[in-house]
């Protein structure tokens, strides 16, 4: 029998082939019927995985014409699914191991950061303290040698004086001098600067830092970092770790912060050198007499207090006014005070002497230099101005016209006819005026005092009796700071200077002018008498007798009586 049937089962095969095969009749309807159902099963197989070509019979899978086992199905969603979850998973443990290792790197980096930052600022800090100090090499670029005060030996520097002071604070500077605190306290241009200059210089500046105080705190904090080499954190980079530097603050607390450093190199180099660190504080009546000055003022005490008594480090300020030896003497216990004075007449002459000798090749005579110390004394300042001069005579007197001068401008009197608005000005005018003269009056009544070895003595009063004289005891430190008067350790008060105080004797001794500082102090008392005055107006009076009394200032106030006017006949 001739039976043809579908068969496609290889590619590019003929889809009817003839067969000459015996079969049953039984055989032929089973044949049709599998030709009839085998697209259907083909795509079964697709859907199940198999492929589309003819299964041998030794592949693994559903056989054609045989259903489906539940079992088989449910396995192989099984199968299915984790298949579909297995890169999930893997894609997320390999994400979290990156986040891990990086955040690990991270933070070794940031801490590794952190501990040599820290290394460095102490590493810096200590460098500021190696020989040789920024102080020195701008007085050595600007042709300024230190007014080294040195011995009369016949040396290089002999045309100079050495102050009995400079030994002190040779012993100071170098470190032999432990265990103390110092303030050094004298008038504008009597050699402090120079003295510590010319110390450090010796020693080459090793262990010591100088600066310069200034009256705004922040302008100190980064004049105090640049001596210690210290940036405050200001170049600090931890935030690209996301580690949080300091935050920001005050400058009080920067300077805290630099002072806690400080100590950290203190220690270090005591154990290695044994000899305390030496910090110097120029200018430090630079400082504002108000809240923040005074803050500042009592940190910087604590910790000198606190490090002398270790021997961690000696602080050294210099002050031109007498506030701050008035201000630190609260909570002194540590500290020593140093006066620096001017130079005795025996000294100031010999060095006027030498230094003409060696660079002007004369040698004047004893009239001129009695002349030129009777006009501005022994204060060195004005003995290099004179020195340097090719008239030391005319020098000495444009010393002494702007002496004046600056007296005048600051605290000249008005007199009898002065406005009313300046009152305030011109009480603090009068009351220099009034002291200046107390001085002068001092000096005419007790003679010139005149020491053969330490020169002219200058009038001076105690500081309580000048706050009598004025009748005010605010204005004192206002003319200390000025450099009209001078307030010394033993709280006397004087002139300045020589100067100032022939600048006194000159204004007092003027025609009229007790009378126009009279006429002064009584036209602000009819001004502050005007101000306490009160003025009662009375109206549509009766022809009576009026008759006020009471007391204002005791709450009774006043009552006002009427009595009747008696007749002019009657007995």
């Amino acid at each position: 029998m001739a039976f043809r049937f579908p068969l496609s089962l290889t590619k590019g095969a003929r889809p009817w082939i003839p067969c000459h095969v015996p079969f049953s009749q039984a055989q032929v309807a089973l044949l049709r019927a599998q030709a009839h159902s085998y697209p259907a099963r083909q795509q079964t197989r697709h859907a199940n995985g198999y492929g589309a070509g003819p299964q041998s019979p030794n592949q693994v899978g559903p056989q054609p014409g045989q259903p489906q086992d539940p079992a088989e199905d449910s396995a192989d969603s099984k199968k299915k699914q984790a298949v579909e979850w297995g890169p999930t998973l893997l894609k997320m443990f390999e994400s979290a191991a990156t986040t891990v290792v990086s955040l690990t790197v991270l933070g070794l980096a940031g801490y590794g950061y952190h501990r040599y930052y820290k290394y460095l600022v102490l590493q810096k800090m200590e460098n500021a303290f190696k020989p040789g100090d920024p102080v020195l090499e701008l007085a050595a670029l600007g042709g300024e040698k230190p007014k080294s005060i040195v011995d009369n030996d016949e040396n290089d520097d002999a045309h100079w004086v050495r102050l009995k002071e400079q030994q002190k604070i040779d012993a100071i500077v170098n470190g032999s001098d432990r265990g103390h605190y110092h303030l050094l306290i004298g008038e504008k241009g009597t050699g402090k600067s120079s003295m510590l200059l010319d110390a450090m210089q010796k020693v080459d500046g090793e262990g010591i830092s100088m600066f310069e105080a200034h009256a705004d705190p922040e302008i100190f904090r980064i004049r105090l970092g640049k001596a210690l080499d210290y940036e405050f954190h200001e170049d600090y980079i931890g935030s690209l770790f996301s580690i949080r530097g300091p935050r920001d603050t005050t400058a009080l607390l920067d300077i805290e912060r630099a002072f806690n450093k400080l100590e950290k190199i203190a220690l270090l180099r005591r154990k290695k050198v044994g000899k305390p660190l030496v910090l110097i504080i120029n200018s430090t009546h630079l400082l504002r007499d108000d809240e923040d000055g005074r803050d500042l003022l009592e940190l910087i005490q604590q910790r000198a207090e606190q490090w002398a008594a270790s021997n961690l480090v000696t602080i050294v300020m210099n002050s031109d006014d007498y506030w701050v030896y008035e201000r630190l003497k609260q909570y002194a216990t540590c500290m020593q005070v140093l006066p620096v004075l001017d130079l005795p007449r025996g000294q100031a002459i010999s060095a006027l002497i030498r230094y003409r000798s060696r660079y002007y090749k004369e040698e004047p005579t004893p009239e001129i230099l009695d002349q030129v110390y009777e006009k501005i004394g022994g204060r060195l300042s004005f003995l290099n101005q004179v020195a340097r001069s090719k008239d030391m005579l005319r020098t000495c007197d444009k010393i002494c016209r702007a002496e004046k001068t600056w007296f005048l401008n600051n605290c000249w009197i008005l007199g009898e006819e002065m406005d009313d608005d300046v009152m305030d000005q011109q009480k603090y005018a009068s009351a220099a005026m009034v002291l200046a003269k107390a001085l002068v009056d001092q000096e005419k009544e007790q003679g010139s005092k005149y020491d053969p070895e330490t020169g002219r003595i200058l009038p001076q009063i105690p500081l309580h009796r000048a706050r009598q004289v004025m009748t005010r005891a605010d204005f004192i430190k206002d003319y200390d700071h000025i450099n009209i008067f001078t307030i010394d350790a033993q709280a006397m008060v004087r002139a300045d200077s020589v100067p100032m105080l022939n600048a006194f004797r000159e204004i007092c001794s003027e025609e009229g002018f007790e009378e126009h500082l009279q006429g002064t102090l009584d036209r602000i008392s009819a001004i502050e008498s005007l101000g306490r005055t009160r003025e009662i107006v009375a109206k549509d009076l009766v022809e009576n007798i009026y008759q006020i009394q009471g007391r204002l200032n005791k709450g009774d106030g006043l009552r006002v009586s009427i009595k009747a006017k008696e007749d002019d006949g009657m007995d």
